[in-house]
């Protein structure tokens, strides 16, 4: 009898051991997932994220999937064994990350998307993403006048995986095309890298040295399309980005890219953090599944007041 005693004794003395050398406050922990911080896009959205939970009492997994689904799948992996309560993703294909959102929902982990949208609906609790459309509608206005209506222009467009990069594209031209003078000479991908884009433009400017214009899926690529014009000496060549960085809003200051669109990454990433914190407690976030925010033309009249992806008053 004394044996058993002594043996119960050290089963429940070994659970407790295990549950204290365990993640203490994976219960209250939600994962941010991103890609890579080097884009300072997503740095913004992982640190918007982050402050908010840790303002709502939360601790943060933070986890870059470098637009590589498999690696995603991974961080997803490590997200649901940890116990998380929910996941703040921005995706790394709008297809092949439907399974990884579908094996957390399975696990009773929701998930929360900023930025870009996913294939499928009822997977994902929450999809908030700038409305790309009416933001490239913005660009290419301000673009069009820049241009003065006409002249031969290229355009820099980013991942084939990423539904943003269509979105915006076809935003642009459904603008551009209107001006029978504005001519594309050139429409490219560079993958919304910055030395891709570097590249890209090199090569564009020997097969059309008249060019007059550049149209960017996103700032990164603009500073590197602009940062080849300036090594070839064609400041006169108009640039416009997307995204609203603070490499850019310098750039316009200083006279060099034209204007670009902010969209509120960080905002975006706070708005799904509260969501999850809502759902977490409820159930429900009150809200609909796919949610649009509007985004701001940036150009050298408001560029001032431009701050980590947020437009001060």
């Amino acid at each position: 009898m004394k044996l058993k005693n002594r043996l119960l004794m050290s089963v429940v003395a070994l659970g407790l051991a295990s549950a204290l050398s365990g993640p203490a406050l994976a219960a209250d922990t939600i994962a941010i997932i991103t890609p890579s911080h080097d884009n300072p896009f997503f740095k913004a959205e992982a640190d918007g994220a982050a402050a908010k939970a840790k303002e709502l009492g939360y601790e943060t997994m933070v986890l870059v999937h470098d637009d590589d689904a498999n690696k995603q799948n991974e961080l997803f992996d490590s997200a649901i064994a940890a116990g998380v309560k929910a996941i703040i993703l921005d995706n790394a294909g709008a297809d092949a990350s439907v399974a990884a959102v579908q094996k957390a929902k399975d696990k009773d982990i929701p998930s929360f998307l900023i930025d870009r949208e996913i294939t499928n609906t009822g997977v994902a609790v929450s999809q908030i993403v700038s409305n790309n459309y009416q933001g490239a509608q913005l660009g290419a206005e301000e673009f069009v006048k820049l241009m003065g209506e006409k002249g031969n222009y290229a355009e820099l467009v980013g991942k084939e995986s990423d539904t943003n990069a269509g979105i915006r594209s076809q935003g642009y031209h459904d603008v551009i095309d209107q001006y029978a003078d504005l001519k594309s000479v050139a429409k490219q991908t560079a993958n919304w890298s910055q030395t891709e884009a570097y590249t890209v433009m090199e090569s564009i400017l020997q097969a059309h040295p008249d060019i007059k214009g550049v149209i960017s899926g996103n700032d990164t690529m603009a500073m590197g399309a602009y940062a080849a014009l300036e090594a070839a000496g064609r400041k006169d060549v108009v640039v416009v980005g997307f995204d609203g960085s603070n490499d850019v809003r310098d750039s316009i200051k200083n006279g060099g890219i034209k204007a670009t669109v902010l969209q509120p990454a960080y905002q975006q990433a706070q708005n799904a953090v509260e969501q999850a914190d809502k759902f977490i407690k409820t159930g429900k976030t009150g809200l609909e599944e796919k949610q649009l925010m509007d985004c701001i033309l940036i150009n050298a009249d408001n560029a001032s007041k431009l701050e980590t992806f947020a437009l001060s008053e």
